[in-house]
């Protein structure tokens, strides 16, 4: 069976939860504006971290955050990471690989996980980025 006979990974799959989209070029001041997911805007929360909401609901408990971040290779990757609201305020949780992050979506918002999926597969498209299976 050659490698092209895989099935496609889908979301809500396990191994989904192993992929992680790296970026060629990393997210800076000059370029973080061409990273727009509907009306939301990266913005830098330290140096070399830039979040942006993926999903998030007044009503809704559970948000999402997409976070581009560099890591320890030097590489830049679109991690997640889940919101929790406290006082009125909005605390990240830990960092999500790509999958995970989308899986985790896609428990809660199954139509928003497939925008937010699209949005990184275009991203991929582009020729900006590429998606790696992520082993421990």
């Amino acid at each position: 069976m050659s490698e092209n006979d895989k099935p496609a990974l889908k979301l809500g799959d396990d191994k989904f939860a192993e992929m992680m989209l790296f970026l060629k070029t990393p997210i800076n001041q000059q370029n973080h504006r061409d990273y727009k997911f509907g009306d939301s805007e990266l913005r830098e929360l330290q140096e070399g971290i830039w979040a942006m909401p993926a999903y998030l609901e007044d009503d809704d408990p559970y948000s999402l955050f997409f976070l581009f971040t560099t890591i320890d290779s030097g590489e830049m990757v679109v991690a997640f990471a889940e919101g929790t609201r406290q006082d009125k305020q909005l605390k990240l949780g830990q960092p999500l690989t790509t999958g995970a992050g989308l899986n985790s979506l896609f428990a809660q918002q199954e139509k928003r996980a497939q925008r937010v999926l699209k949005f990184l597969n275009d991203i991929s498209r582009a020729d900006e980025a590429e998606w790696h299976q992520i082993v421990d």
